[in-house]
């Protein structure tokens, strides 16, 4: 499938890996950065979704996305990410994504807005308005990706549960461009939502004006 991943602001927080390890299946584990897992809280605007040969839908094919993820290695040391879940404004994108993928989607109400510099995300979830995003960042200058940045934003696989049993899709897509951006207001409930303990730092933000993907089929690992 192809889409595009649009003003997307990165929101990681830092965790102890004992504490995210429980949260992941069997023949996954925990990728570290200097000893630490971390988890991030993705909103953005996707557009453009089509399968391979055929042209984007509208209305359908564009919608707010946001999504809760940890990053694992699999068995063979290959990196990637879990997600938690995933918060989609469109129910057929959410149906489409869990038969095919096994992916956790959830359908949800949500907006994106960008003003001038700001940019707005809001999300509530259908039938469970307790999971919600409601933020405000700032974006600022250009930044080039440091080692840490580059752990968090340059991964090109996702694990999921499919049929039962672990499997992974590739993702293609240019390096993240990379701009800092810091919380103006910042609410949200998804980390909680996952079962996940508050966090106890406050947490390093970035922004993208996003990049064209590629998603491969899913394959059984």
């Amino acid at each position: 499938m192809f889409q595009d991943w649009n003003w997307l602001t990165f929101v990681h927080w830092r965790f102890p890996a004992q504490t995210i390890a429980p949260f992941l299946p069997r023949g996954l584990q925990v990728d570290t950065f200097d000893g630490s897992a971390w988890v991030g809280m993705t909103p953005f605007y996707l557009s453009h979704l089509r399968p391979r040969l055929l042209p984007a839908v509208p209305w359908i094919s564009h919608f707010p996305e946001t999504n809760v993820r940890t990053y694992v290695r699999d068995r063979n040391g290959y990196p990637g990410i879990w997600f938690f879940s995933l918060d989609a404004a469109r129910l057929t994108a959410v149906v489409g994504a869990r038969v095919s993928y096994g992916l956790p989607y959830k359908w949800a109400r949500m907006s994106v807005k960008r003003n001038g510099n700001r940019i707005h995300y809001r999300s509530s979830r259908i039938r469970e308005d307790t999971a919600f995003v409601n933020a405000t960042f700032e974006t600022g200058p250009s930044i080039h990706r440091g080692d840490l940045e580059s752990f968090l934003t340059e991964r090109y696989r996702l694990y999921t549960i499919l049929a039962g049993r672990l499997a992974f899709a590739d993702v293609e897509h240019e390096p993240w461009p990379l701009q800092q951006s810091h919380v103006i207001h910042l609410e949200q409930s998804l980390l909680r939502s996952a079962g996940l303990p508050a966090a106890t730092e406050e947490p390093l933000v970035l922004f993208s004006r996003g990049v064209r993907v590629a998603v491969g089929r899913p394959h059984w690992l």
